[in-house]
């Protein structure tokens, strides 16, 4: 039976927040909700596009970290705050998944931080 394995990335800033990077269990890895935030410097986007960007970068680094990569994403969930971001968000998505996309879903949220415009969280596969 596999047992729960920590995923952290040295590379990205750690949070204030009680959560791990991601989880592995088995083949499968299970990243936390990441955000507009850039992956070293932890600034924040200006605008939609730039925060899907490093959003997607922070994932693809914490996937690499366990082993896998954004090829092998199943799912992603994610949230924007408001609709008029969607064909920005869409535009920034696509560039990361050219074919071959995984399930997704999308909804529309209110954060209660006016700066966070996007969280996606992802649950990918380790390739045998």
């Amino acid at each position: 039976m596999p047992k729960k394995e920590i995923i952290t990335n040295p590379d990205l800033p750690s949070g204030t927040a009680p959560l791990s990077h991601a989880t592995r269990f088995g083949n499968l890895v299970f990243v936390q909700g990441c955000t507009g935030r850039h992956p070293s410097t932890n600034a924040v986007g200006k605008d939609i596009q730039e925060q899907t960007r490093f959003t997607l970068d922070r994932i693809k680094m914490i996937l690499e970290g366990a082993g896998t990569g954004l090829d092998n994403v199943l799912t992603n969930t994610c949230y924007v705050t408001n609709r008029e971001n969607l064909a920005g968000f869409n535009e920034v998505y696509a560039e990361y998944f050219k074919t071959d996309r995984p399930a997704r879903t999308t909804t529309i949220v209110n954060f209660g931080a006016p700066d966070n415009l996007v969280e996606i969280t992802t649950t990918a596969c380790i390739p045998d």
